[in-house]
């Protein structure tokens, strides 16, 4: 559900007046948070407004943390078609749709689930300049195929992923490696602010690998899984996830799909970080292969680089990361030993 569609021709309502045509009730967030319901829509105003310049435009998207909970959210601005896009010039109201898809949540003011990039003119400088990138800087550990982005393929081997976020505490299965998790279909509330607080077999069960390098994804159930390759993203450049072609198949790979400048730079602490394919099939099972490509990664240059990189200089949680959940998530209670 959206705020539904306008006739061409016809002037954009402001989505508060749209607000007050269509909404069941409304409620606010307390210091204690709400809880927002699995399946519902939510419209929320944003503390912030925008005043953008004539040459600054503005492309929203959810946080890592936001999009590795399932919860699924867009960007509205007053008298803007698109979802997730704000034009040049802007100045006004900005809101938040939010529908959690898989676990419920609790969120207060003051809760961050999305961000805004700014854009001056065209970033992208197309292939020819992304393969002399990627001959300086190493983009990507493995290939370097370049048509419209640089090829992304998905780990069902557990090849290169490192730690699986289970600490190693062997949790039975069959035998193999953890190669993804598939979001339990019942759970409990999982409160947005307060990392470390759920313990991860409540929530997921995992997926083992057992030699046939392959998974059946389930229709409407939502995974993570990582990238075989790994990744870099030098200091003078961002990268984000280009949305799959649906020709190939009717499944979606990262709703976050945004790299900041640092990700996986040597430098900054991240050398032999993985991309985090959160992954749901629409509609009918759909079969993924290891090494499938799932997507392409476009660069974007900046007008500078930054003072502080993503890693170590902002104490970023998923740096030099390799298959993991969102930082809400730990083993907080383990079967004891036999020695114990």
């Amino acid at each position: 559900m959206g705020l539904g569609r306008i006739p061409v021709g016809r002037p954009l309502p402001d989505v508060a007046d749209r607000i007050e045509e269509l909404a069941l009730h409304s409620f606010e967030f307390g210091p204690e948070g709400k809880v927002l319901e699995v399946g519902c829509v939510y419209i929320v105003p944003l503390m912030e407004t925008l005043a953008l310049p004539a040459h600054v435009s503005a492309i929203a998207n959810p946080k890592s943390s936001t999009g590795r909970l399932d919860v699924f959210t867009r960007v509205i601005a007053d008298g803007v078609a698109a979802f997730d896009t704000i034009p040049a010039g802007f100045s006004g109201q900005i809101w938040l749709e939010i529908c959690p898809q898989s676990f419920p949540v609790i969120v207060r003011a003051g809760t961050r689930l999305a961000q805004l990039r700014f854009r001056s003119g065209n970033p992208n400088d197309g292939d020819r300049a992304l393969a002399e990138l990627h001959a300086i800087e190493r983009l990507v550990s493995e290939g370097g195929d370049i048509d419209g982005g640089i090829r992304l393929s998905v780990d069902l081997a557990g090849e290169g992923v490192g730690g699986t976020g289970l600490g190693g505490t062997g949790l039975g299965g069959t035998g193999g490696d953890i190669i993804g998790y598939r979001a339990k279909r019942h759970s409990g509330v999982v409160d947005v602010d307060k990392p470390g607080s759920c313990d991860t077999l409540d929530f997921w069960e995992p997926i083992y690998g057992r030699g046939s390098r392959r998974l059946i994804l389930d229709p409407d159930q939502f995974y993570i899984l990582a990238s075989l390759e790994a990744v870099n993203v030098p200091p003078t450049h961002a990268a984000e996830m280009m949305p799959f072609n649906p020709l190939v198949g009717e499944f979606r790979v990262h709703y976050a799909g945004f790299m900041d400048p640092g990700f996986g730079y040597a430098a900054a602490g991240g050398a032999g970080s993985r991309i985090v394919l959160e992954v749901r099939s629409h509609k009918v099972p759909f079969i993924l292969e290891h090494g499938q490509i799932i997507g392409r990664l476009v660069y974007e240059r900046l007008t500078a680089p930054p003072d502080l990189l993503y890693g170590r200089d902002l104490g970023s949680n998923y740096q030099a990361q390799g298959l993991k959940l969102s930082k809400h998530f730990c083993l907080l209670y383990t079967s004891p030993s036999p020695r114990d």
